[in-house]
This record gives C-alpha cells, sequence and structure tokens, in this order.
C-alpha cells in the first residue's frame, strides 16, 4: 500500500513545549509533593497513562488540590479563576499553557476592557474555550457554526470583539468575519487561530483529495484531531479516526491503492510511525 504521510503530523510547539514543562517537573520535585494537572495535560490517552505510570495525578476538581500539591497547568489552559484559586490555596503552580493560547487569552481580555461583548467561534465545552471566555471582561457567546451565529440577535449598536479557539478552521472563520462585518459596525477581530493549525488542515485537505481512504490517529477528545478527520471526510472520501491501529482492519483497505495519514497535535510521532508501518505493509489493489 502507498501510503502519504502529512508533514505536520504530529506534535505542535504548543504540546512539546506543555509536556517539557511536565517532565521537567517530574524531575525536579520527586518526593517534594504530588505532581497534578488539572484536567489531562494534553487529548492524548497513551502519553496520559504512561505519566499516570510515573505518578502524575490528573484531578478533575479544583477541590481536590492541596497546598501541597505541584499542579502544572495544562496546555489548554485554565479558566482565570481556577488560577486564582489555585494560587489562594497555597499550591504551586507551573504553567504549561500553550503560548499560543496564553496569547490569546490576553488578546481578549485587552480587546473586552472597554466592556465589548465576546463573540467565541468554538466547542463550549472544551478546556481551551473555558478558559478563553474566562478572560473576558463583559459578556461572552460561544458559537459552533455560522448558522447557530445567524440565529443569534445581535445588537449592532453594541461593541463587539471576534475571536476563536486557536484549532478551529480559518476558512470558516473568514466566512463568520466577513458575515459580522455587514451587520456590526463596532465590530474588533482578533486573529487567535494558530498557524500551526491552519497549516495541518490545509496538508490533510490537500493529501486527503488525492487519496482512496484516509486514517487520521489521535485521541478523540483532541479537537483538532476531530477537525482533521471531518476535513478528510468531508472531501469524499473514507476516514478513519483512530487511537491506536489496533482499530484498523486490513479488510477496510481492500481494493485501495493509496492511503493518506495525518495525526493530531498531541499524537506521538511513535503512534503515527506504527500506522505508517502497518499500512505499508498492506497489499496495493491491483486495480
Amino acid at each position: 500500500m502507498l501510503v502519504k504521510r502529512a508533514k505536520t503530523a504530529g506534535f505542535c510547539m504548543g504540546v512539546s513545549l506543555a509536556l517539557r514543562t511536565l517532565d521537567k517537573a517530574i524531575e525536579n520535585n520527586r518526593g517534594k509533593g504530588r505532581i497534578c494537572t488539572l484536567g489531562p495535560i494534553i487529548h492524548n490517552p497513551q502519553v496520559l497513562a504512561d505519566y499516570e505510570a510515573q505518578g502524575v495525578v490528573c484531578l478533575q476538581r479544583l477541590d481536590s488540590v492541596s497546598a501541597s500539591d505541584i499542579v502544572v497547568i495544562r496546555a489548554h489552559g485554565v479558566p482565570r479563576q481556577d488560577e486564582e484559586y489555585l494560587h489562594r490555596c497555597g499550591a504551586t503552580l507551573i504553567d504549561a499553557t500553550c503560548p499560543r493560547v496564553k496569547k490569546a487569552q490576553l488578546a481578549i481580555a485587552r480587546a473586552t476592557a472597554d466592556n465589548s461583548t465576546l463573540l467565541l467561534f468554538g466547542e463550549a465545552d472544551h478546556p481551551e474555550v473555558r478558559g478563553l471566555i474566562s478572560y473576558a471582561c463583559r459578556q461572552s457567546h460561544v458559537f459552533t457554526d455560522l448558522a447557530t451565529l445567524e440565529g443569534m440577535a445581535l445588537d449592532p449598536g453594541q461593541s463587539w470583539v471576534l475571536a476563536s479557539q486557536t484549532t478551529q478552521n480559518a476558512g470558516l472563520f473568514e466566512e463568520i468575519r466577513a458575515y459580522l462585518e455587514k451587520k456590526l459596525p463596532r465590530l474588533k477581530v482578533l486573529a487567535t487561530i494558530c498557524d500551526a493549525t491552519d497549516e495541518r488542515q490545509a496538508e490533510a485537505l490537500a493529501i486527503a483529495r488525492d487519496v482512496d481512504a484516509m486514517v487520521v490517529v489521535g485521541g478523540r477528545q483532541s479537537g483538532n484531531t476531530r477537525r482533521l478527520a471531518s476535513l478528510a471526510s468531508g472531501c469524499g472520501i473514507t476516514t478513519y479516526h483512530v487511537e491506536d491501529i489496533r482499530e484498523l482492519k486490513a479488510e477496510d483497505f481492500a481494493g485501495k491503492t493509496t492511503v493518506g495519514l495525518t495525526a493530531g497535535a498531541s499524537t506521538p510521532k511513535p503512534l503515527i510511525d506504527a500506522a505508517e508501518a502497518w499500512l505499508r505493509s498492506l497489499p496495493a489493489s491491483s486495480n
């Protein structure tokens, strides 16, 4: 089987930085206190299992943190009020927030300081989004698509700020921007989508248009991975989003000669390498 692997597949800068930060915390603080993250450091089950084996505790509730804990803030960031709580309770904080996410948080705080209302393009239940909207100085509204936005009553007399979750689709964001600029004369637009996200999505689309099927490797909780799979599927080809190559079946690739391979920004290279090796081992169709 011929495999076209995306050059951009795998860890992004923010994920690599977060994991290096956590690794350093483990190395420097052994025996000094419990090392925790508030929610998963990144969205990849294999990586999380590895850190759990090293003794890192993934906490789901703020009230589970004690003053003796060393808390590493996840790559997605945390809501501002949660960070303030952690400081008050006396825990030692180590910030592993992706620099692009932190930049977006601070940009939202500055842009809404005049009491502008935030319109955020993203997934309301995603941890990054919960963090981003916590930096809005006034109201905020989260929407997932243009259709939802069109159903909202937006006062043109108010001041508005448009921003996005850093891993959203740049093309869709531009459609949303064009729509809002016609309706809201007092609109400020923030460029918060990560360049790496745009590059990965563009490469995934280019590959998907030239193959018989697509494999996307990464955690199912990973928003950017789900969007890669959705983009590929939108090209009209069969797309498999898997966390592990054991989910793939040889018979699903019967009759196919070329398959595309990409991965989310939180997917370790060994998982991508394993998927590529498995796919290459399949016989190509003679049709």
